[in-house]
């Protein structure tokens, strides 16, 4: 999104006085929901002036769109917990306006409860921190979005009309726009705001798409480019239960696709006696699913949530700071190679992955040892710290370390002797400042348990050695009962699982990495040193990241190396499936039919010899031939690929064009253009001529170019960026209604 453009008022943009005013929503998913919520709480601003509301939702899911299709099958989850989920603006949201009662802007979980109560309906029956399936939050964005619809047409002289229909251009036509529909219909309206979602690349329109298209066209496989709707996209008549399915991707999508050919395919999963689930096939799945992606990894589970839901006990950040990266930019930031912008640019990996890595291992450590050596830990990493932020660059994403990890060796040295009884915790206190007995305590906690802790603080009590009660005990968390393990492993976070020479050697190593990925997330995002750093970090400080990386705060080659190793390594991290999820994941290996042998950098193409479509495994030596071929990924917003006429016929006509992040050498070849649309810091695009199209608003996917982790639900009692950016244009749509009065 620009920010440095001024925008003049545009002076045919107010509508003839005398007649509504009219607004189209082309688009009708969760955003238009709360948009019109929004809207609707805010009316009285209208005055005596009409206002005619049209949605335009191609699916006819007002308020749910595709995405949360009520309809959809039963096998996909949120991947948010049902109490972090709503629907309307709350008290934290600075100028919302007028704020609903309470009990009319419930979260999904108190929603919930409410029709659990009227149905008895299972999946209903959640507590706040289960995992609601997504055809559940459709049902509820429907339900909310009729509340709110009603509630604007009671308005006097506000109307709103609902269009099961798909949007493929807008005209300008005088001071007006016309929204142009599939079948030619003709709309015209003052103001559009455009909440259109995620899409899907045509495969003729990209590069990839091509690729697979020709590959499957050759080899006699089925391309299937995108696989939503599940139930239309991948029925019987397009896999068979004789079909070897290629899943490209193994990410949300991939894990909705796997489980939609398998439980929706009639298997089911059982518990047993030992825990675990095994997976009991129906008859009707494919043959066999080989998922596989560049990382090799499945996305990893989701911790279970020990936080506020409000965010008040997110993480507040240690090195990676707001404040942090102001002054990096100020040090270190390289001047940007056209005038028209004075912020300095960073480079990710050089200036902001360190403070990353420092932050998670700070993180790490203090969720294993406790407040006392956090404060250890930060205290003697500070003065390299700050050397960094001035500009010192001793290289490496975990040149920061060292000096975290001497203070960790210097805390077991410690803790150690008093642990085995060979020192006294009165002799070994007198030589630090920091609570030896409060670091070993929780480090007990941490890695054995309560139980543990409560019989080690009766030897500590005692003046016992406390070593002797641990004997024999393991973590019921797949930590290390070793004093000095459990040490943060930047490379181990990237590539849990080490490379293999074969398929079954592979499958093995990623199995042993997902199990002991299943405790850690047992544990909570809290209590567990692994899980605690990745979601402190890659979620609860997200904006941060954010705040370095946007707006060209990063230079072209860096953003572009940056969308293509770390948004993927942000959602394996932070943006998982839920543990109950992925333990179907797992057995679905186990079982046999879900083929992960391939590892990381698989590829899929022709084989001349066999005539087949094949994916390959370069370092396993993995080979599969493949009837249908599945891209279970999202695509990345751009109009270029656009399976949809939408964009590609604004870009043409001017309306909008893409934004550019600026390469270093000045040339064009080196620029970055992402895809994202380039906006004004009031969500309007900016025209081919450089001028503001002030009467249309973007919200959402087509605004990340210049920004980034835009797709998200709405969360209560977060001040949550959604709704911010609804109020941006909500504040600017009454402005310019009152100037058209």
């Amino acid at each position: 999104m620009t920010t440095n453009y001024a925008e003049p008022l545009n002076p045919a943009h107010p509508a003839t006085p005398g007649r509504p005013y009219r607004l189209a929503l082309v688009g009708g998913g969760p955003r238009a929901t709360y948009v019109v919520e929004r809207l609707s709480a805010t009316i009285g601003r209208l005055g005596g002036r009409g206002l005619e509301v049209r949605v335009f939702e191609r699916t006819g899911e007002f308020g749910a769109g595709q995405a949360h299709s009520p309809g959809q099958t039963r096998t996909s989850y949120l991947n948010r917990i049902g109490c972090q989920v709503s629907f309307a603006a709350d008290e934290t949201v600075t100028g919302a306006g007028p704020l609903r009662p309470r009990e009319e802007r419930p979260t999904l979980h108190e929603w919930c409860r409410r029709r659990y109560a009227e149905t008895a309906h299972p999946d209903f029956d959640l507590r706040p921190d289960d995992w609601p399936r997504r055809y559940v939050h459709g049902l509820a964005l429907s339900d909310m979005f009729r509340a709110f619809a009603d509630d604007l047409r009671r308005y006097p002289g506000a109307g709103l009309h609902l269009h099961d229909a798909d949007v493929v251009d807008i005209e300008p036509s005088g001071s007006e726009l016309r929204i142009v529909t599939a079948d030619g219909t003709r709309y015209p309206a003052d103001e559009v705001l455009l909440l259109t979602g995620h899409s899907y690349h045509d495969p003729r329109l990209s590069r990839e798409g091509r690729r697979l298209a020709g590959a499957t066209a050759r080899g006699g496989a089925t391309h299937v480019p995108h696989p939503y709707p599940l139930n239309e996209m991948l029925g019987p008549d397009t896999v068979g239960p004789a079909d070897v399915v290629g899943c490209a991707g193994k990410g949300l999508t991939a894990i909705d696709t796997i489980l939609h050919l398998t439980e929706g395919r009639g298997g089911s999963f059982h518990e047993e006696p030992g825990g675990g689930l095994v997976y009991r096939a129906s008859g009707a799945e494919p043959a066999a699913i080989v998922a596989f992606s560049g990382s090799g990894l499945f996305t990893f589970a989701r911790p279970d949530n020990h936080k506020p839901s409000n965010g008040s006990g997110d993480h507040p950040g240690t090195f990676l700071t707001r404040e942090a990266v102001d002054l990096l930019r100020a040090n270190c930031g390289q001047p940007y190679p056209t005038p028209d912008r004075t912020r300095r640019q960073l480079d990710f990996d050089r200036d902001v992955l360190p403070l990353v890595v420092a932050e998670m291992a700070h993180l790490h450590y203090g969720t294993l040892f406790g407040p006392s050596a956090a404060l250890l830990l930060a205290q003697r990493a500070m003065p390299s710290y700050l050397a960094f932020l001035a500009g010192a660059r001793p290289g490496g994403e975990d040149c920061l370390l060292p000096a975290l990890e001497a203070a960790v060796d210097d805390v077991v040295r410690t803790v150690l002797p008093v642990l085995r009884g060979e020192q006294a915790l009165f002799d070994a206190q007198k030589k630090v400042v920091w609570s030896v007995r409060d670091v070993l305590l929780h480090w007990v906690r941490t890695v054995y348990g309560p139980s543990a802790q409560y019989e080690v603080r009766r030897c500590l009590d005692r003046s016992l050695p406390p070593a002797g009660v641990l004997d024999g005990r393991d973590s019921a968390w797949s930590l290390d009962t070793a004093l000095h393990g459990n040490r943060f492993d930047w490379r181990a976070v990237v590539r849990p699982v080490g490379p293999a020479g074969t398929p079954a050697e592979y499958r093995a190593r990623l199995l042993e990495f997902m199990l002991r990925d299943q405790d850690w997330a047992r544990q909570g995002n809290l209590c567990n040193p692994h899980k605690a750093a990745s979601d402190g970090v890659w979620r609860d400080l997200r904006s941060v990241i954010s705040y370095a990386v946007d707006e060209a705060g990063v230079t072209a080659a860096s953003q572009r190396a940056f969308l293509r190793r770390h948004t993927g390594l942000h959602n394996r991290l932070a943006n998982g499936a839920a543990p109950e999820v992925m333990a179907k994941i797992i057995a679905l290996v186990e079982h046999g039919l879900l083929d992960v042998g391939t590892g990381p950098d698989a590829r899929v193409g022709y084989e001349e010899t066999s005539g087949r479509t094949v994916v390959v495994g370069p370092h396993t030596g993995a080979r599969r031939a493949l009837d249908v071929l599945v891209e279970a990924r999202m695509h990345p917003f751009d109009p270029r690929a656009d399976a949809r006429p939408l964009y590609r016929n604004l870009r043409d006509r001017g309306l909008v064009r893409l934004w550019r992040n600026h390469g270093a050498d000045g040339a064009r070849a080196a620029d970055f253009e992402p895809g994202g649309l380039d906006l004004t810091a009031q969500f309007h695009p900016l025209r081919t001529d450089g001028g503001v199209e002030s009467r249309i608003t973007v919200l959402g996917a087509p605004a990340e170019g210049a920004r980034s982790f835009l797709l998200s639900a709405l969360r209560p009692d977060a001040d949550h960026y959604v709704m911010r950016d609804i109020l941006v244009w909500l504040d600017g749509f009454w402005a310019s209604l009152v100037r058209s009065r």
